[in-house]
């Protein structure tokens, strides 16, 4: 199939392969839309079973910033890259200094960021190569807690939405990866008063987490049956599926996880079983949120925008029950009418 027929390219401005032999370096850099200003979006690397899985991703992710910088009121497009190889075994900073000629080849239409896989100290190695590189330490720095906070911020909007508290107390959440991102949720939701059961391939995070929080550590395929109130998705994508939604027992879904519905009509089937669900690009904006304070960083400006998030999600569950309409459609909308405004004003 054409990159141009995937369901994902969705009109895509830009999509740019790049290798380099000596470093070993395969990345994908996808340039959804520009719009509201230059394309920004992390770096993710990943050992894809394919080319055509990798395809996939780049594209998904990249439309999911163009909608996430719109929906957070930001002046920035949407786009993102991969980096295909283990993380694990396949870095080097001759690597990330190829990236960063690569992203340096696109003339400042795309800034790139840490990711899966990726960490802030990969990015200041690219930034040896180019200026277009963001979340850099001295600067803004790792958006990770961020990204939690706002993710935190979005299950109490649900919370008060669905359940009618003001609060997290006494909720059982059930976390699924503890990354960066997922171990600083669980900090905030334990803090809050919640009872967390988590699960995650890395064992010494695991370890680490049900040390700290108090928490009961589940198997991969077991955290989506457990006796909770929110599932909270924080690993890749596409955990809410055909096998998942019928065994889920939230009556929330909200974290911090990009693409978190395998296909759009996987939300309608939470809206069925009266599954409220947060829209993935709108309640973990937080840490592009605080990347684009970079130039002028001020954390304390950072932190209030993130705040926004509670509001945001806010309106759109209302509108979702005023409409009927899927909270994902609702977003996607929003979205779309933001950048259209943009165009037609421009």
């Amino acid at each position: 199939m054409s990159v141009f027929d995937l369901e994902s390219f969705d009109n895509h401005e830009e999509v740019a392969f790049f290798r380099d032999k000596d470093s070993g370096l395969k990345a994908i850099v996808a340039i959804h839309d520009t719009t509201l200003g230059p394309a920004v979006g992390g770096c993710r690397m990943w050992a894809y079973a394919n080319d055509q899985e990798a395809i996939t991703d780049v594209l998904r992710l990249s439309r999911g910033m163009t909608y996430k910088n719109a929906v957070a009121g930001l002046a920035m497009g949407g786009g993102k890259a991969v980096i295909i190889g283990d993380a694990r075994k396949d870095k080097s900073p001759e690597l990330f200094r190829a990236f960063g000629r690569a992203v340096h080849t696109l003339g400042g239409r795309y800034y790139s960021a840490e990711d899966v896989g990726i960490t802030t100290q990969d990015i200041m190695t690219a930034h040896q190569e180019t200026p277009y590189m963001a979340g850099l330490e001295g600067k803004s720095g790792d958006p990770s807690p961020f990204t939690a906070l706002g993710t935190y911020l979005g299950i109490e909007a649900a919370v008060k939405h669905k359940l009618g508290k003001d609060n997290v107390a006494g909720l059982r959440v059930a976390v699924q990866g503890l990354g960066h991102v997922g171990y600083h949720l669980c900090r905030y939701l334990h803090q809050a008063g919640a009872k967390l059961v988590v699960t995650d391939i890395n064992k010494q995070a695991l370890a680490q987490v049900a040390a700290e929080f108090d928490a009961t550590v589940v198997g991969l395929d077991e955290i989506y049956t457990q006796d909770v109130d929110i599932y909270s998705p924080c690993a890749l994508g596409a955990t809410i599926n055909d096998d998942t939604i019928s065994v889920l027992k939230a009556s929330i879904v909200a974290g911090c996880a990009n693409n978190q519905l395998a296909e759009s009509y996987h939300g309608d089937l939470l809206q069925q079983r009266g599954i409220l669900y947060a829209p993935d690009y709108v309640i973990n904006a937080g840490g592009i949120i605080n990347v684009s304070y970079e130039n002028d960083y001020c954390v304390e400006k950072a932190t209030k925008h993130v705040h926004n998030i509670y509001h945001t999600l806010s309106e759109i569950f209302k509108q979702a029950d005023s409409t009927g309409v899927q909270t994902a459609l609702i977003a996607d909308k929003l979205a779309r009418d933001i950048i259209a405004k943009k165009k037609l004003h421009r």
